[in-house]
């Protein structure tokens, strides 16, 4: 059976910490920021780890399953 293909679009959107959980970056940092406050915006920088429910299938696109 040939390996599996990478998924492209979940390569580009999760990265693997040290310690080996999934890391992703929070949502609603990139357009009509005028309207959000600064301590609105504040809240979105960083990352965090991937919800429990979610880690098997982003392991299987990112082809660690």
């Amino acid at each position: 059976m040939p390996k599996m293909k990478t998924h492209r679009g979940a390569a580009k959107r999760f990265k693997k910490s040290g310690s080996g959980k999934i890391r992703r970056e929070k949502a609603g940092r990139n357009h009509m920021l005028e309207k959000k406050s600064s301590k609105h915006k504040a809240r979105f920088l960083g990352s965090e780890d991937v919800a429990k429910g979610d880690v098997k299938s982003v392991e299987k696109m990112l082809g660690e399953r």
